[in-house]
């Protein structure tokens, strides 16, 4: 017997796999990294049991882009880590992560850039998140100028953090 499915475009197909991953996987997690209070959980629950580790923080990542708009050359990696040393560093001396990425974003004459970039992870205590609010704004506007970029991408994210 042969059955037979609707055609769907890649793109609808990949916004539903990515919408069923969200509500498959995801669901729980955004809902304990919303919670402040760890509530006790159920001993036969393990995922339940996660939800009550940690402290509350926030996640910051910044995403840094290595192409010059201006058409100068790219930032390299030399050049990206001095300005993690010098820049980030200091203010964020308890740990980092970086990760190297490729992204693209339309810019601002509607053309598609695709560009090798970096991802930086920051975590620190919610109860922190004022005074390092304004260092990681510094951190962007300093990368902007210094490396001629339009932006600097920000997300933030509530979580719990065990070390």
């Amino acid at each position: 017997m042969a059955l037979s499915f609707p055609r769907i475009s890649g793109t609808r197909l990949a916004v539903a796999a990515a919408a069923t991953a969200v509500l498959a996987v995801g669901a729980p997690a955004a809902y304990a990294s919303l919670d402040d209070e760890a509530k006790p959980a159920p001993a036969s629950s393990a995922a339940a049991s996660t939800v009550a580790r940690g402290k509350p923080f926030t996640e910051t990542r910044l995403f840094f882009g290595t192409e010059r708009p201006d058409g100068g050359p790219a930032v390299t990696d030399k050049q990206f880590m001095a300005f993690i040393d010098d820049e980030v560093t200091p203010g964020f001396p308890d740990g980092l992560t970086v990760q190297d990425g490729r992204g693209q974003w339309r810019d601002s004459n509607g053309r598609i850039e695709r560009e090798r970039s970096y991802e930086l992870i920051l975590l620190y205590p919610t109860t922190e998140a004022r005074k390092r609010d304004v260092q990681i704004e510094e951190i962007r506007s300093d990368y902007e100028k210094k490396f001629a970029q339009d932006s600097v991408a920000r997300l933030d994210e509530r979580t719990r953090v065990d070390f």
